[in-house]
């Protein structure tokens, strides 16, 4: 698991010029998806993984750097009052921006902005589906916007899921596992709130995700593979090592990795597919090969780092040294403020 994280993060270093900002970021024209979407998970992932583990650690450190890379490509925080204004009603720079301001990396002016358009009525009535609009409300208490939304409003909406509303397991597919995923993710922090699961929840994803993770893995989907690891290892059973299933998991997105470090979404990594000259690997160019790579090999280093905080973290209770819901209490000196599938998809 600590192998496949330093090889995802060392890819991802690697290539970290291809998650910067260019022209088409504030062009209204341009495509989020292929510009803040990945910005804002790298973010993510980053600022849980420190969190998540000490910064004594050498994967802390590579994914503080990283960190403070996406940060800058943001002009520290004012793109983001740029875009509110240019598209106000638009949620996905406040998920992005949350990502940030869960680490620590505020930028008041954006957020004094933010909270006059989300107090409209216009805000609040933006149509989403359940699992867009349970991470839009965590994103508004991560971004500093608060006392907008009715009371229990984030239960109502957890019920109108796909998980929430506990489905027959045989109904599980691509779309309702990543819909799954992400409600996990808000419910927890990103990881870092072992508790955050209501029990209903925590009991069934414990009885049904270890075949989702076995049918996932059989058919190649590493991508999603490790979005289940990540709930696997936010579960309230989960301990100090995986179980069987997840152990099984984590042998084959290892095996999907490639020397580099990267992790396909789907199928065989780059130097197993065949069909370019001769029979030998397809030829395919550096962008395609970042689109198809870079979203499972930051979810191989989140589940990773989720997972090996989780297991640090029993091991502190049970020692009496101080880690608390499964996250790394770091000296104060080194602390961060606290702060879908969607913009972080």
């Amino acid at each position: 698991m600590r192998q496949v994280a330093h090889g995802a993060l060392a890819w991802v270093s690697a290539h970290r010029e291809d998650f910067a900002l260019d022209d088409e970021a504030l062009s209204a024209e341009g495509r989020v998806d292929r510009t803040w979407k990945p910005l804002g998970e790298l973010a993510q992932v980053c600022a849980t993984m420190t969190r998540r583990l000490p910064p004594a650690d050498p994967l802390h450190a590579s994914a503080r750097e990283l960190l403070a890379f996406a940060w800058r490509q943001t002009g520290e925080g004012e793109l983001f009052l740029r875009l509110q204004r240019a598209e106000p009603f638009a949620t996905y720079p406040l998920e992005v921006y949350a990502a940030f301001a869960a680490a620590g990396l505020r930028h008041p002016a954006y957020e004094e902005s933010a909270a006059t358009v989300a107090r409209t009525r216009g805000w609040r009535l933006t149509e989403q589906d359940p699992t867009r609009r349970l991470g839009v409300l965590v994103a508004e208490r991560r971004g500093g916007i608060d006392g907008i939304r009715p009371p229990g409003q984030a239960e109502h909406v957890l019920r109108g899921t796909w998980l929430g509303g506990l489905p027959e397991p045989w109904t599980f597919e691509a779309a309702s596992g990543y819909a799954l995923t992400h409600v996990v993710f808000h419910l927890t922090d990103w990881g870092r709130a072992a508790h955050g699961l209501p029990p209903d929840l925590a009991a069934y994803l414990t009885h049904w995700l270890p075949p989702w993770l076995d049918t996932c893995g059989e058919a190649r989907m590493w991508d999603l593979t490790c979005e289940l690891l990540v709930v696997a290892a936010c579960l309230p059973s989960a301990g100090t090592a995986p179980g069987s299933e997840a152990r099984e998991a984590w042998r084959r997105v290892a095996a999907a990795q490639d020397p580099a470090g990267a992790i396909p979404e789907v199928g065989p990594p780059p130097h197993h597919r065949s069909g370019g000259p001769g029979g030998g690997p397809a030829a395919t160019g550096p962008a395609e090969d970042f689109a198809r790579s870079y979203h499972s090999t930051l979810m191989a280093a989140f589940a990773a780092a989720v997972t090996l905080g989780r297991a640090d973290a029993a091991r502190a209770d049970r020692a009496g040294t101080g880690a608390r819901d499964g996250q790394v209490r770091c000296p104060a000196a080194t602390q961060y403020r606290y702060g879908g599938q969607g913009a972080l998809g």
